[in-house]
């Protein structure tokens, strides 16, 4: 904006340096061509750390388009490396040997199919774009708003690592009525599907909710029926012996009467 506040036009968009996706595709090239007499599940194994954390440090600027271009750079060079380890075979056979489908993509570098849980290489294209938001001016650490800093951290020293995890990722809503947490609203863990249907303890089965809102969707969801059968369970009496009167007898082998 100008100096009274007028759009003019246009926007700063920040993508990754020529020089760093060369660098980046360079040393991606130097490990394949390290790795050409190795198995294919060795050479994934050195790959994808390397792809994989390259495409986490501009996960915040524009770089899709940069991803779609290493992503289809190393695939030319692993075809190269398919083709140099099997020089009598045709470019059908490298293409089905070494590359399978996964997740609907036909194209993807890996040992086996999906289906057959094989090892699949990353791509840079799966990784997501996350836009950097800028902190609110008038927002501190030290204001006291536990809410606001666990939802954007992911993590605050007076919350719960549990309930700073869910609430970064469901980026401070409830994920019951869709409304932004706010500082003193009573917030709770809740199990999508109830533990006493078989849900786990896990965070893809977790998800967190204002107080009202959790006991709203316990009504619903039939756990609260599913507590009261297992508190209405009590234990059967076991079958107790029954005592009897035991006959000693004296000293001298004659028996008491």
């Amino acid at each position: 904006k100008s100096t009274q506040g007028e759009l003019l036009g246009f926007k700063t968009i920040i993508t990754p340096s020529k020089e760093k996706v060369k660098t980046h595709i360079k040393k991606v090239g130097e490990v394949i061509d390290k790795h050409n007499c190795t198995p294919q599940e060795a050479l994934i194994k050195q790959l994808n750390p390397i792809i994989r954390g390259w495409s986490n440090y501009y996960s915040t600027v524009v770089s899709k388009e940069t991803y779609s271009e290493c992503d289809n750079i190393i695939y030319s060079q692993l075809k190269r490396w398919g083709e140099r380890r099997h020089p009598m075979k045709s470019k059908t056979w490298v293409a089905r040997k070494y590359w399978h489908t996964h997740g609907g993509n036909h194209w993807t570098f890996s040992t086996r199919s999906d289906k057959e849980g094989g090892m699949k290489l990353y791509r840079h294209a799966e990784t997501p774009i996350v836009r950097h938001v800028k902190v609110k001016g008038n927002k501190s650490p030290f204001d006291g708003d536990l809410t606001y800093w666990a939802s954007r951290m992911g993590k605050h020293p007076e919350v719960s690592t549990r309930v700073a995890t869910l609430l970064k990722k469901q980026k401070g809503k409830c994920a019951h009525c869709g409304l932004t947490f706010r500082d003193g609203d009573l917030m709770e863990v809740d199990h999508i599907i109830p533990k006493g249907k078989g849900g786990k303890d896990t965070y893809s089965n977790l998800q967190l909710l204002h107080r009202h809102c959790h006991d709203d969707k316990t009504a619903r969801d039939g756990s609260l029926n599913c507590a009261r059968v297992k508190a209405r369970i009590s234990e059967k009496p076991c079958d107790a012996k029954v005592a009897r009167t035991v006959l000693k007898t004296s000293q001298r082998g004659d028996s008491l009467t």
